[in-house]
Parts: structure tokens; sequence; C-alpha cells
């Protein structure tokens, strides 16, 4: 009897978890996994071993590393916490001209959140599960600038950069928000792709993918209400906080 309460249960569980990939939605998604970009559809496949890409990736790849012990691999080091919400907000609080929180910018708070694995792991999957790209640092057999993530990271494909997607799409819409840093804004999340670079990461084609993935997020998001309704409100939150 326990035996088949037990498989009831998991058979429970696994529908239910069934319905909330397929298409339900949840408080962290402005978009059902149905409803992204198939990232396996959008982008060409990696580059092969031996072709011209594949060897300007990996002289890329020795690019990044060399700049490991400076300020800009500081900076690559921190970018790294930016699948994080408050390392995202951290990361563009100086380019956005005040300090994205919680507390002190919750209309836009709110937006980043939910938009946040949209661009992220939900856009991104099809085509590392697709191709299952080795990382660098595992391809090399050679450590990245953040030894903490760098286990977990070391079985999932590399090809498209999750990261740099999730930090393109949300230069994107801060840049639109916020118009007078909008240079400033985009540079910093062109950067936050380079810095999968410097950190081993990442490929160089891995990053450039991600920037395509982001945009065709945030093209997405546009067609939604509940984006433009929240993209509303973080605007008028902007023009308040900066008069």
């Amino acid at each position: 009897m326990k035996i088949r309460q037990l498989l009831l249960c998991t058979l429970i569980l696994g529908v239910n978890f069934t319905l909330i990939a397929k298409g339900s939605k949840d408080n962290s998604h402005f978009l059902t996994i149905d409803e992204v970009v198939n990232s396996s559809n959008l982008l060409p496949p990696p580059p092969v071993e031996g072709s011209a890409a594949f060897e300007y990736d990996k002289n890329q790849y020795e690019w990044g590393k060399s700049l490991r012990d400076t300020e800009r691999g500081a900076l690559a080091t921190a970018d790294a916490e930016i699948s994080d919400l408050a390392g995202l907000c951290k990361g563009f609080s100086e380019a956005y001209g005040m300090k994205i929180s919680e507390e002190t910018t919750p209309e836009l708070f709110a937006l980043l959140a939910q938009m946040k694995e949209d661009a992220g792991a939900h856009a991104t999957h099809h085509a590392k599960r697709t191709y299952m790209r080795k990382r660098p640092f595992a391809y090399y057999n050679e450590n990245t600038c953040n030894l903490r993530q760098q286990q977990e990271l070391s079985t999932s494909g590399s090809y498209p950069s999750g990261h740099t997607a999730i930090g393109w799409a949300c230069a994107l819409v801060l840049a639109e928000i916020n118009v007078e840093h909008q240079e400033a804004i985009l540079k910093r999340g062109y950067e936050m792709g380079i810095s999968r670079i410097i950190c081993g990461f990442h490929w160089q084609s891995d990053v450039e993918a991600g920037r395509t993935v982001g945009a065709a997020v945030v093209a997405r998001l546009h067609t939604k209400e509940a984006f433009n309704k929240q993209l509303a409100k973080a605007k008028k939150e902007y023009h308040k906080l900066s008069k």
C-alpha cells in the first residue's frame, strides 16, 4: 500500500512539474517555456574544431586569460554573479545612475526579477542541450576566475552564454527606461559578455550568440501585456526618482 501511495505521489509531482514547464505562468517569468525563442532554431551551430572561427575562439580565450590579474579581471569576477538578481542589480547600478534594489527602485527590481531568466535559462536551454559544447576551462582543463561556480558549470553546455543573454537583454530594457544613460548602460551590458571570456566560462562565439538570444527575448517580451505594464511602471518610477 505504501509503495502504491509513493508511486501515486511521484506521478502527481511529475505531472505538476510538466504543467509548469510546458506553459503555466509563474511569478518569476513573463514568458512560458513555449513562448521564449527556441535558441536551437535561431542560432547556427557553434564553430567546429579546426575551423577559423574556433581558432579565433581559442585566441580570445588566451587574450581573456591574460587579463584576469588586472582591474578588468576583477570586474569579470564580479560579473560572474549576475545570474543572481542582487548581483545583476549591483552590476548595472552605476551605469544606470542610481542604485537598483528592491528598496530603492521596487518597480524596476520587479521588472528585472521577472524577465531575467526569460533571457537566461529559458531562452538558452534548447541550444545548450542540443550542442552540449564544452566550455573553454573544461576544454583546456584549467581554472576560471570563479572556482565556486566552476564545478557546477563544468557539465553544462557552453553555447550560447546565458549570462551574456541576461546582461544584454537587461541592458536593452534599462536603456529604454533611462535614455540619458543609454550609452553607459549598453556598454555595461556588452562588458558582461566580455567578462565571460575573461573568466574562461565561455568562448567568444558563445557570447555573440548570447547577445542574439537576449535581443530576441526582448523583442518577444514587448508583445506581452504583463511586461509592458511593468515596464511602464518602471519608467514612471525612474522619471519620479530622477527629478
